[in-house]
């Protein structure tokens, strides 16, 4: 059974979103996602400074067994990115939710977040 995080919001896509103390969004995809992606091999960011409305792809990750985009839950401005991801793709596959994060955004809006899976809700859509 994957790990699902309470704390954290969901898309149905997969990805996840946590609210920082800083105000900051941090992103990645769900542990239900690597598993099922198999050894991710190259995670694609978006740029800092580009800015994502909510449901824009803002990048791709790739596994031995296929590539899938990954969409922007929030609209907002990219703060950071995971460079370690460049070096160690594979990061996201051991440490999902804490070191393989993707990016971080400036949220325009941070009641976005509401609009998302809470984890009750998530666990319930990628078990069906």
């Amino acid at each position: 059974m994957s790990e699902i995080r309470n704390e954290l919001k969901y898309l149905p896509s997969h990805e996840w979103a946590r609210l920082e103390e800083d105000g900051t969004i941090t992103i990645g995809i769900s542990d239900h996602a690597q598993e099922a992606l198999g050894d991710v091999v190259y995670v694609e960011t978006p740029e800092v400074g580009n800015a994502l409305a909510a449901g824009d792809e803002a990048g791709v990750v790739e596994s031995v067994k296929a590539a899938s985009d990954i969409y922007a839950p929030v609209t907002g401005e990219v703060v950071a990115v995971n460079e370690a991801l460049e070096e160690a793709p594979e990061t996201v596959n051991a440490s999902p939710y804490d070191d393989g994060w993707f990016y971080r955004v400036k949220p325009a809006d941070v009641g976005e977040l509401d609009n998302m899976l809470d984890a009750d809700a998530y666990r319930a859509e990628s078990e069906s």
